[in-house]
C-alpha cells in the first residue's frame, strides 16, 4: 500500500507542480511581480528545473535532502503570504506555494525518495553468498545466477529506461567498460522492464555487458529488493509493469561471495563507477 501511495503521489505531484508553475507565469504576467504569484513561482520553479535537469542531462545522483530546493519552496510560501494577502487569488496562490511547493517537495525528498531496507541489508550482507535467482536474456533464454561464477561480477539492478537517474548511472558505467574489462569483470544490467526496452538499451550503448530482464520481478523478490507498485502511475501505458526494483548494486567474487552491496535508502543517491573499480582492485581483481 505504501508503494502504491508513492506511485500515485509522484504522478500527481509532477502534474500539480507543472500546473502551479505555469499558473504562476500567467499570474505574474497579468498582475505583476509584486503579487502572491511571485511566491508561487519561487515555490515551484526550482523543483521544475530540478526535474528537467534529471530528464535532460546525465545526472546519476543528487544530494540526499535537496536543501536549497526545499528552502526555495518554503520561502515561496512566505512570499505568497507577504505579497498576496489581499489578492483575490490568495487561496489558489497558497495552494500552489504551500501545498504543491512546500509540502510537495518535502514529501518528495523525505518520503517518496526513501526506502526501508533493513531486510535486504541482512540478506545481501558483505561476506555472504549471493542468493540464487533466475533471469532472462534479450532472446528470452533463461539465465541462472550460477552462470556468473568463475569471475567477479558487477550486478546493477535498475528500475527501467523510464528512470533518468538509472540511465545516467548506466552511461557512467558504460564509460568505464574498458577499465572493468581489464579487471576481468562481468557487468550484468538487470531490470524488470519489457524485453524490447532492454534490447533498445543494449543497442544504444553497444558495450560488452549482459543486458538481462528480471521477468515478473522474480530475481528481485529472491533478493528482497522488489518494489511493488513502484512504477509512477500512468507509465503502464508505455508497457511497463507496475512492480519494479529498488536500485541496487552488488559485486561478487568468482565464488559468488558478495564483496560490495550498495543498498541505497534513497533512489537519488548512488555510488560512482570509481567505487566499483576500487573495490574490485582491493579484492585482487587484475584481469
Amino acid at each position: 500500500m505504501n508503494t502504491l501511495s508513492k506511485s500515485l503521489f509522484i504522478s500527481l505531484y509532477l502534474t500539480l507542480l507543472v500546473i502551479a508553475a505555469g499558473l504562476s507565469l500567467v499570474g505574474l504576467w497579468r498582475e505583476g511581480l509584486f503579487t502572491g504569484w511571485a511566491g508561487v513561482a519561487l515555490a515551484t520553479w526550482p523543483m521544475v528545473f530540478f526535474f528537467l535537469k534529471l530528464f535532460l542531462t546525465n545526472t546519476a545522483r543528487t544530494g540526499a535532502n535537496l536543501v536549497g530546493y526545499q528552502a526555495a519552496a518554503w520561502a515561496g510560501t512566505g512570499l505568497t503570504l507577504a505579497l498576496g494577502w489581499s489578492g483575490d487569488a490568495l487561496a489558489i496562490q497558497l495552494f500552489g506555494s504551500a501545498v504543491v511547493g512546500g509540502v510537495g517537495s518535502t514529501l518528495y525528498v523525505y518520503w517518496y525518495s526513501r526506502f526501508s531496507r533493513q531486510q535486504q541489508a541482512e540478506r545481501l550482507k558483505v561476506g555472504s553468498r549471493l542468493p540464487a535467482f533466475e533471469l532472462m536474456d534479450d532472446a528470452g533464454n533463461k539465465v541462472v545466477s550460477d552462470e556468473f561464477l568463475g569471475q567477479p561480477t558487477l550486478f546493477i539492478f535498475y528500475r527501467g529506461n523510464w528512470c533518468p537517474l538509472c540511465m545516467a548511472q548506466i552511461k557512467e558505467v558504460a564509460g568505464q567498460y574498458q577499465a572493468l574489462a581489464n579487471l576481468g569483470v562481468t557487468v550484468a544490467l538487470i531490470s524488470p522492464q519489457p524485453h524490447d526496452n532492454t534490447r533498445s538499451l543494449a543497442e544504444k550503448f553497444q558495450v560488452p555487458f549482459r543486458f538481462l530482464v528480471d521477468s515478473g520481478n522474480r530475481a528481485a523478490r529472491a533478493l528482497g529488493i522488489e518494489a511493488e507498485n513502484g512504477l509512477p502511475k500512468g507509465l503502464e501505458a508505455l508497457g511497463y509493469d507496475s512492480d519494479t526494483v529498488m536500485p541496487t548494486v552488488l559485486i561478487t567474487d568468482a565464488n559468488g561471495t558478495i564483496l560490495f552491496a550498495d543498498l541505497t535508502d534513497n533512489y537519488r543517491v548512488r555510488p560512482e563507477p570509481e567505487t566499483f573499480i576500487r573495490v574490485l582492485k582491493e579484492h585482487g581483481a587484475t584481469g
